[in-house]
């Protein structure tokens, strides 16, 4: 019975093996979200709303993919206007109440810990809404910026889900990956994520990054950083900037 089954799951490998790759994998990046990534396709660009763990509103963008090897989403949410709109909540909360204290650097409203909780909080999101057997959850690191990923199987059709978080320059960035069951492992977005600078350049940093909201923080020094920016010199001809004429 063991022999039939691996035979069985062989011969699906080797049939799913060639459909991949037929898929047209492209380097992306994105200035304004400021990542880089692999994407198994150009994907349709879309907007969404994200709702925090406290309460804020905020707009979302959704690169989309599906293809051969399944689907494919890459969510970017920013969180800077946090802090704004939390702290101006804050003045119409109850006197004394510890949300207007901002208190054990918590911020006022909760904002830092809105920002600080965000991978947190995009992981329990999948765990309370989905149908799903968690097979690993594990701390990341992506070009050594830090988060989250979590692999899972879908229980209505055993498909299997791969999704990573990671906030950086206090945008949160999502990536998930679907694939119907017996495919490979979709880890394409998950193993290629990297960052930008605010001027384009690809960076990476010295040690560990992670997203701290307070200002009063040392920046985590950067060890390399790419060449000018695509704006100072022609983009190579298989990487898309979604600004540029004809991107969708």
């Amino acid at each position: 019975m063991r022999f039939g089954l691996l035979i069985s799951s062989g011969l699906l490998l080797a049939m799913s093996g060639p459909l991949i790759a037929q898929e047209d994998y492209i380097e992306f990046e994105s200035k304004e979200d400021r990542f880089t990534v692999t994407f198994p396709g150009t994907p349709t660009i879309t907007e969404g709303t994200w709702f925090t763990e406290y309460g804020v509103v905020l707009p979302s963008k959704i690169y989309t993919i599906s293809g051969l090897s399944g689907r494919h989403t890459l969510t970017v949410v920013d969180y800077t206007p946090v802090e704004r709109i939390l702290v101006e909540k804050s003045k119409n909360c109850p006197l004394g109440a510890e949300t207007c204290q901002g208190i054990a650097d918590f911020g006022l409203g909760y904002w830092k810990n809105d920002i600080r909780g965000a991978v947190t909080y995009a992981i329990s999101r999948i765990l309370t809404e989905r149908d799903v057997k968690v097979t690993h959850l594990m701390f990341n690191l992506m070009s050594l910026v830090g988060g989250q990923e979590i692999q899972l199987t879908n229980l209505k059709d055993q498909s299997r889900t791969f999704v990573s978080a990671y906030m950086h320059a206090n945008r949160l960035v999502i990536a998930e990956s679907t694939v119907p069951k017996g495919f490979p492992p979709p880890t394409i977005m998950q193993q290629t994520l990297g960052w930008l600078d605010e001027n384009g350049r690809s960076i990476r940093y010295q040690y560990p990054y992670l997203n701290e909201p307070d200002r009063t923080a040392p920046p985590t020094p950067i060890r390399r950083q790419a060449a000018p920016p695509a704006s100072q010199a022609a983009p190579p001809a298989d990487r898309i900037d979604p600004r540029a004429p004809g991107a969708r």
